[in-house]
């Protein structure tokens, strides 16, 4: 053991037990902000970009999420300028999640940073890590779509709604299917 608390641990990418009391209290925060933002009037613009400033690392100038959302922790989630995201975002943010400007995220997105150990053993024990996600400026994320742990998407990238990706993608691609697959140049 390193002397580190598991919620040190978890914010330096190793691997970590999420029972940590600050990690508790994190997600009950997390978990208070998002029951408030996606029950809020639809009309009250001003008030949903306060929860959403309070709750997330960044929400930048001109974004947009519609509800119902979801997150581990909030703080580790940057949405950047007028980035949009409808119905139905996941944000598994164990590690960060980066999300540029002037990104499209269709209904149902997953971003998803967790991992589990495949031994049985420290699976069982509880153990888990997580590998942070990069969406780069102006992506369209379909939707449907399943970010897998530790992916980089690069800027002007398109994925297909329904595709999972399990791997990095480059600028200015046009990736579908599961595992997905570029398919052409942008």
């Amino acid at each position: 053991m390193t002397g580190k608390t598991m919620r040190e641990r978890m914010l330096a990418g190793e691997l970590y037990i999420a029972d940590d009391p600050q990690l508790a209290a994190d997600d009950a925060r997390a978990q208070s902000l998002t029951h408030r933002f996606n029950t809020m009037d639809p009309t009250d613009q001003a008030g949903r970009r306060e929860v959403l400033t309070s709750l997330l690392g960044r929400y930048g100038e001109g974004a947009y999420i519609r509800p119902p959302l979801r997150c581990d922790y909030g703080y580790q989630t940057s949405f950047g300028a007028r980035a949009f995201a409808n119905w139905g975002l996941v944000c598994n943010d164990v590690a960060t999640i980066t999300v540029g400007d002037d990104v499209q995220i269709g209904p149902g997105v997953q971003l998803l940073t967790s991992t589990h150990p495949l031994e049985p053993g420290p699976r069982r024990d509880k153990w888990e890590a997580a590998k942070p996600i990069v969406i780069g400026d102006n992506v369209w994320l379909g939707g449907g779509v399943i970010v897998c742990p530790g992916v980089t998407i690069g800027a002007d990238t398109v994925v297909g709604a329904g595709s999972v990706v399990v791997r990095d993608l480059p600028s200015g691609v046009l990736a579908v299917g599961n595992p997905a697959r570029i398919v052409r140049a942008l």
